[in-house]
């Protein structure tokens, strides 16, 4: 589904400021996989998602998507096969335009037709259907501007409408980082419930180990641009947020030590 070969990239090259954000990172998901990527800030997790995306286009390497070499196509052309949640509730939705209006460019994404046609009868009825599903009360609210709402119920539409024409792609990119604990519950339950439901190739970013060892059924940890582990099946069941805690705590001294015992060190867990 998603196939990733030697990818580079490096921000402010040759200045002062010069990161080297993505160091020939190789990466192979299968469809219907529910990736997890983990990292410390700086290690380049959602550079990883900005390039999948289309942010930017990369030095070097190559991203297939659905048999599709998309490495250099645009974001918008992207957006067609891939659906984004972002960290900010308030990214990837039209605040002054109501549930119905955001939900119908959702419902429509690609396509060139006015909100005449869009928002149809027959539309809003699966608006109010898929909506009640949420249970946030919000399938009677379809006229009200989606900038009214709290971040929990926006960020749970904004998933809705990355979600609704079935991507062949999900990133998902610490969606859930600028909610309460209470709230984040709810969108990380929700999230299950539509990636298990629509089977779909899921690539989530998080901070929280909890989220890390719970969900999904792969996990990778990133630092300074490359993958340093790849944790699969019977292994991540059995992984415990102690254990990933260990981990981080395990490349941090190694960064301490000299570079050639250092890699010795890190090639141990890689």
């Amino acid at each position: 589904m998603l196939k990733i070969k030697g990818l580079q990239k490096t921000f402010n090259a040759g200045s002062p400021d010069e990161v080297q954000a993505l160091r020939g990172v190789d990466l192979h998901i299968e469809g219907g996989s529910f990736v997890v990527v983990i990292g410390s800030n700086g290690s380049g997790k959602s550079t990883l998602l900005n390039a999948v995306a289309g942010g930017f286009l990369p030095d070097a390497g190559q991203i297939k998507l659905a048999g599709r070499n998309v490495t250099r196509w645009p974001e918008y052309r992207r957006a067609k096969l891939i659906g984004r949640v972002f960290q900010n509730p308030f990214s990837g939705t039209a605040p002054h335009m109501t549930i119905a209006e955001n939900l119908a460019l959702a419902a429509h994404r690609g396509q060139a037709h006015g909100f005449g046609w869009a928002l149809s009868r027959h539309l809003r009825q699966a608006f109010c259907e898929r909506i009640r599903a949420l249970a946030m009360g919000l399938e009677d609210r379809l006229d009200n501007e989606i900038g009214t709402l709290s971040g929990g119920q926006r960020q749970a539409l904004t998933l809705l409408m990355a979600t609704w024409l079935k991507p062949r792609l999900l990133l998902l990119d610490e969606h859930t980082a600028a909610l309460d604990p209470k709230t984040a519950d709810q969108v990380i339950h929700l999230t299950k419930a539509i990636v298990a439901g629509e089977g779909l190739t899921t690539l989530m970013v998080t901070h929280s180990m909890h989220q890390a060892v719970n969900l999904g059924d792969r996990l990778i940890m990133m630092h300074q641009g490359r993958i340093i582990r790849d944790i699969t099946a019977v292994a991540k069941k059995r992984l415990r947020a102690e254990d990933l805690l260990e981990q981080f705590n395990e490349v941090r001294r190694a960064e301490q030590l000299d570079p050639g015992t250092a890699e010795m060190l890190r090639a141990l867990y890689v």
